[in-house]
């Protein structure tokens, strides 16, 4: 294997074609393996073929190359067919992170039988809900804020407001705001977007601004406090801890710098506040998470376990795409996201198929792991933002052609 050029231009291509030849022929269209020896083909929008059909019509707008776009719908029919076994619901894992792929297919490229299929995923979410919640998972990845999210994406406010409307009776109060228990019987708290409080605070904000609902408005406030609160930093940065009191210690950190649990996610919440407020507090945070990034050392490599990962969740990605909203919104300085873009290229590797990402464990041997397809840890994540990249480097398209539906889309420049 060879390392790729430091040219996010060919590093996009050749990770798309490393990605199309993962791809297996199913009895009902294409599906993705999280790897290429994996045994099960996997539809959710976390590591498998939902995320990878949204990188595909990225891929289609970006190129106007309609190769991308028959890829997805091949893709898509895969996943509506596997909708009615689905046991999953939730945005990351499920039935609702498959809806929202289907109905991109149907919005970018017109096909009926896509949006048929993410209607019947949301009716199957709304008839499995006994209540309260879905699962033991009560937050962003697993649980209802990402239901939230997922079903305003697909345009389905009833569903939305059922699935947030629980964290109401929920919440727990703090000596300045309010948190949940986001996993049944877990007495740690988690603080950030993925598992934790930020996240609900998301889905609340979300559906609390469609559904003109200053209740959850001010429930989301108050989730924010509570976070904010937190903040460890020194001088001008932005940092809270993984979780109170410290979930697993043994294996797990109690900083991290990604979107999933760090700044490079809380920011993006701090951005959905400062569009639902107009309160200028909201952007003076997302500028305090980017002090702490630039300022982290990251990406390089510090120590065992500091910055193993390029891929969009926990990893170099996640925090480009924080990069190039900072580019579109605060700044139009692209100087870190071009050292986040570099390192990402210089860490490609490739063979005879394409580009693609080894992701590193310190704690196992052999510590590379296998390379990954999806959007969480493997190429469909890291694809996405580098095209996006791209086009902000050749004064295109700005933003994303087919919304995330966790990551507002850019506002107008503020200073």
């Amino acid at each position: 294997m060879n390392a790729v050029d430091v040219d996010p231009v060919a590093t996009a291509e050749k990770a798309l074609d490393w990605l199309i030849a993962s791809a297996r022929v199913t009895e009902d269209g294409v599906a993705w393996a999280d790897t290429r020896t994996a045994d099960d083909l996997v539809p959710n929008l976390y590591s498998g073929s939902a995320g990878i059909v949204m990188t595909l019509l990225e891929a289609q707008r970006h190129y106007n190359d309609d190769r991308f776009g028959d890829l997805a719908i091949a893709a898509s029919r895969d996943i509506g067919a596997r909708v009615e076994s689905w046991e999953h619901c939730s945005l990351y894992f499920g039935l609702a992170g498959m809806a929202v792929a289907l109905q991109a297919v149907h919005e970018m490229l017109g096909d009926t039988l896509a949006r048929e299929c993410a209607r019947r995923a949301l009716e199957l979410v709304r008839a499995r809900f006994d209540g309260e919640r879905w699962s033991d998972q009560f937050e962003l990845l697993g649980g209802n804020a990402g239901i939230a999210l997922g079903a305003l994406r697909v345009g389905d406010l009833d569903l939305a407001l059922t699935a947030v409307t629980p964290y109401v009776e929920r919440a727990e109060a703090t000596t300045v705001g309010v948190t949940w228990e986001v996993r049944t019987g877990t007495a740690a708290r988690f603080h950030h977007v993925s598992h934790g409080t930020l996240g609900i605070v998301e889905a609340l904000a979300a559906v609390g601004a469609a559904a003109s609902r200053p209740d959850l408005n001010d429930l989301a406030l108050a989730g924010a406090a509570d976070v904010v609160s937190r903040n460890e930093a020194q001088e001008d940065g932005f940092l809270v801890a993984h979780s109170d009191p410290q979930h697993r210690p043994e294996v797990v950190e109690r900083y991290s710098y990604g979107w999933c649990h760090g700044p490079a996610g809380d920011a993006q919440v701090f951005r959905l506040l400062a569009a639902v407020t107009d309160d200028p507090q909201w952007m003076d945070l997302t500028d305090r998470c980017w002090q702490t990034l630039t300022t982290s050392g990251l990406p390089a490599r510090l120590r065992p376990g500091f910055w193993d990962n390029s891929g969009r969740c926990c990893g170099t990605a996640g925090v480009l795409a924080f990069a190039c909203d900072r580019y579109v919104e605060r700044t139009h300085d692209d100087a870190f996201a071009r050292v986040l873009v570099d390192d990402i290229c210089t860490r490609a590797s490739l063979d005879a198929d394409g580009a693609f990402w080894s992701n590193f464990e310190h704690r196992v041997a052999p510590s590379d792991l296998e390379p990954r397809t999806g959007w969480a840890m493997g190429n469909a994540g890291i694809i996405r933002e580098l095209l996006r990249f791209v086009r902000i480097q050749d004064d295109r398209t700005p933003d994303y052609f087919v919304p995330w539906p966790d990551q507002p889309t850019t506002g107008p420049k503020t200073l």
